[in-house]
């Protein structure tokens, strides 16, 4: 067993073994026993494959202590967890959170649209095409874990004569419901998201629900068959003795307009795109479900101290080019991140009723966090306000805004005093060339270091996922697949074509691209502000002084909370 860390907020525990039922058990065990413990600081547990990922909070690890490593702390804590090493029969039997040995079938039209990468497939392993089917939907398949996407199976079990790499350029968008093959792995994809997979066919079962208790429809443990049917219309639904849980009536709650003379304002002009994002979804990795939340949570932290709001209350994002809005009420906004022209930043604005306010353009940076005293009222799905649009999750109706949406404002319990800002000095150094500082990543010995020599350009490819950058293409010494493993925010990948992908906010929770790199935390919003076309360069540094610069963070937030108790009461 190894123990080392995934950027300057997660570690990796890893399992010598193959993909056999006995490590299967061994990583269930010990990620029940993680969640039993209640570690101080841990946040989510994310089992995957022969590995466990445990993502915490530094400050929460140690409070706000200078030169004690919240990553040593932490790790030596998990090493003292008494763990059971149980028989893989012993876990099947006793495992009610896996309930291992459920046989799941699912019905997958092969080929054509459905499998468009089905011929490519043929042609790699020798076989017909009716043979790869064959073969695919002959075998039994084991689910070793839920991540990438919300609801994504990864499956061991594929015949080996199938294994396939993956596509050297992932593509933008695979289609909800595709069945896919990388390397050794087979899966599903539940939502249309970007991936690299090669797509042998496609289901209509719908695997993932945040309408149910339980929204992942397949669990860790599970056994699975493919059977290939011809294409039918519409979509199936998996019969279920779920029952909808408050998050069901929540969505709909959230769906409904407000009355015009309640505290809430309308959209008059959307912008770009606006969403509505809290600090994220903690707690949902191990369902496949991303983090999400505001790109740049600094400035969303401090747009909200500066209306007397919790930190983690719901404002909106608005990139580039910002909406049109009219106040249905009084009230108090503030704005940080980017720069809007004519747009008061970094301080509390009185607005009155029937006021318009149109942002237009970023004339710096590209994302901006409007903050509205008492938080926007939407309510949480899956414990969070933040929208992730690909699912449909969360914020207001799970997409972005709308001309004619009106949203709902919370109560205010406290009084904002006018004209006055903030310390411009406590703002990130914003710019359209940074250098980011990064951690190693778990493959960074594979790519040399030419790539910390050389600038990466941001490519209009990017998106709330990932940073798609373009440089000089980074070549790995190493050619074999990888086993998928946890990701986050800041994980910096590269896949076959060499042209590393920046994970962000909305990124997925387990991935198989070689990990170069990640972004540490204090960092993130750097990026969060880059447009396509602007550059960046890495930087490395140690896993300690990532997190003396959280900690350091943390110690300027609570000063500027300190001194707002002064001004807002």
């Amino acid at each position: 067993m190894t123990i080392e860390p995934l950027g300057d907020a997660a570690l990796v525990v890893t399992f010598e073994g193959d993909l056999q039922a006995d490590v299967l058990s061994i990583v269930s065990s010990w990620k029940r026993a993680l969640v039993e413990a209640q570690l101080p600081g841990v946040v989510d547990v994310v089992p995957a494959y022969v590995s466990i990922t445990v993502f915490y909070d530094p400050l929460r690890v140690v409070g706000l202590k200078a030169g004690v490593s919240p990553y040593v702390i932490l790790k030596q804590k998990i090493a003292a967890v008494p763990v059971p090493f149980p028989s893989a029969q012993g876990a099947t039997e006793r495992d009610g959170e896996k309930r291992c040995g459920r046989c799941v079938d699912i019905p997958v039209s092969y080929g054509a649209d459905a499998g468009m990468d089905l011929p490519e497939v043929a042609a790699h392993t020798g076989l017909t095409e009716v043979e790869v089917i064959a073969r695919h939907s002959g075998a039994e398949y084991r689910v070793q874990a839920i991540g990438f996407a919300p609801g994504f199976p990864y499956l061991s079990g594929l015949p080996s004569e199938l294994a396939i790499p993956r596509r050297a350029t992932p593509r933008a968008k695979v289609p909800a419901g595709s069945v896919g093959i990388g390397g050794v792995q087979t899966g599903v994809y539940p939502i249309g998201t970007p991936g690299g997979w090669q797509i042998i066919g496609r289901t209509d079962l719908k695997l993932f629900d945040a309408t149910r208790s339980e929204p992942s429809w397949l669990r860790v443990g599970d056994r699975v068959r493919f059977r290939a049917v011809a294409p039918q219309p519409g979509a199936l639904e998996m019969t279920s003795n779920e029952v909808v849980d408050e998050v069901a009536i929540e969505r709909r709650v959230g769906k409904k307009n407000v009355d015009a003379a309640a505290r809430a304002f309308r959209v008059v002009q959307a912008g770009m795109w606006t969403t509505v994002q809290d600090l994220g979804r903690v707690g949902q990795r191990a369902a496949g479900v991303p983090l999400s939340g505001a790109m740049d949570a600094f400035a969303a932290r401090v747009a909200n101290l500066l209306v007397g709001n919790a930190e983690n209350a719901a404002v909106l994002e608005l990139t580039l080019l910002g909406p049109e809005i009219e106040f249905l009420s009084d009230g108090w906004i503030a704005l940080t991140g980017a720069e809007f022209a004519g747009c008061e930043a970094w301080r509390p604005v009185a607005v009155r009723t029937g006021q318009r306010l149109k942002f237009g353009p970023a004339t710096k940076g590209c994302r901006g966090f409007l903050a509205f005293a008492g938080g926007i009222g939407v309510m949480p799905v899956l414990g969070s306000r933040s929208t992730y649009s690909r699912a449909g999750l969360g914020g207001w109706q799970g997409r972005a805004l709308q001309v004619g949406d009106i949203l709902p404002i919370g109560v205010a319990f406290r009084e904002v005093a006018d004209r006055w800002s903030i310390d411009s000095r406590i703002m990130p150094n914003y710019g359209a060339a940074p250098t980011v500082r990064v951690v190693l990543g778990a493959q960074a010995a594979e790519f040399g270091d030419a790539w910390l020599k050389s600038v990466f350009n941001v490519t209009p490819l990017s998106d709330r996922m990932g940073m798609r950058l373009a440089g000089a293409a980074l070549a790995r010494t190493l050619d074999s697949d990888l086993l998928s493993s946890a990701v986050a925010p800041g994980t910096v990948q590269v896949p076959p074509d060499g042209q590393p992908i920046v994970l962000l906010a909305d990124a997925q929770t387990i991935g198989g691209y070689p990990q170069l790199a990640h972004v540490i935390g204090v960092d993130l919003p750097l990026l969060a502000q880059l447009r396509p076309g602007d550059s960046v360069r890495f930087r490395v540094v140690s896993i300690e002084e990532a997190q003396e610069r959280w900690l350091a963070r943390e110690q300027t937030l609570a000063m500027l909370r300190e001194g707002l108790s002064q001004k807002i009461r």
